[in-house]
């Protein structure tokens, strides 16, 4: 029975196989070319070498992308982790009623990037029309603060169901000796519960890292890069130049600039990978 498995095994994987092929490995490697052509359909291709690279490299607004969205990424990382592990703790303490807000603080996760943004766009707008404040097609902070503030109201929720597991999986042993040796609740915090929920918090930090950094929905929707590409964020500025700029040149240049976006996210996510991953305790 096993070996007739093992023999058949490959025509079971291979559709699978095929459709990651077709739909991610092949197009990848295409892309990266493209990155090098001057184009408009794949068909018609030139190669120019590095030309799309020194142009992107060059771009002022694709500058300002790259800050903005770190920026954005450094503020938004800290303040959904921060309130999620917060509120873990919180539900992790045998509250009335526990169930029912888990399910409430994850229910925005499942509100689709372009719906938020529309709807956060009108309560924002909103807001600074009664406070007389210029609107969101006019004002930077509050279009940076908006993206954070969408971001928190959907990711806390999501991130906050990893943590709950992860608080779950410490051993109440290891929490009572450590009561037992005269340690406060905030040493046992810092000293045996953060240890232990390490590999939580790293597959947290990874998935508000690369979910801030490929931000694009809820960025077109709320602040569509106004003014003047200020609020303009890495994925939506390739999407402007790919698709809102007639030409074959910036087909190219929006091409280089997805590569190196792509890289960008690749090195930062490896980075934090390791340095989480070292501080991680076995069990």
């Amino acid at each position: 029975m096993q070996k007739a498995m093992k023999r058949y095994a490959p025509l079971f994987i291979m559709p699978t196989f095929a459709a990651f092929l077709i739909g991610f490995i092949i197009p990848f490697f295409q892309g990266i070319y493209l990155s090098f052509c001057q184009f408009t359909t794949v068909g018609n291709a030139k190669f120019n070498g590095i030309t799309n690279y020194v142009k992107a490299f060059s771009d002022s607004f694709f500058s300002h992308a790259f800050v903005f969205t770190v920026a954005f990424a450094l503020v938004s990382i800290i303040s959904i982790n921060v309130a999620a592990f917060s509120l873990a703790l919180l539900l992790t303490k045998g509250l009335k009623g526990t169930n029912i807000f888990r399910t409430v603080f994850f229910m925005p996760n499942l509100i689709g990037g372009i719906v938020l943004g529309y709807i956060w766009q009108i309560l924002i707008n909103c807001v600074l029309s009664i406070t007389e404040k210029p609107l969101l097609a006019l004002n930077t902070s509050a279009g940076y603060w908006g993206l954070i503030v969408l971001m928190c109201w959907q990711q806390i929720g999501y991130m906050m169901i990893i943590y709950i597991a992860g608080l779950q999986n410490v051993s109440e042993d290891i929490i009572e000796a450590a009561k037992i040796d005269g340690a406060a609740n905030w040493r046992v915090l810092w000293n045996v519960k953060l240890p232990m929920v390490m590999p939580s918090i790293t597959i947290c930090v990874f998935l508000t890292l690369t979910n801030s950094f490929k931000l694009f929905d809820q960025n077109l929707a709320l602040t569509g890069g106004e003014p003047n590409h200020a609020t303009e964020m890495l994925a939506l500025n390739i999407y402007q130049t790919f698709y809102a700029r007639a030409g074959a040149q910036w087909k190219g240049i929006g091409q280089a600039k997805a590569v190196i976006f792509c890289i960008i996210v690749i090195l930062i996510s490896v980075i934090q990978l390791r340095s989480t991953r070292s501080k991680e305790v076995q069990q």
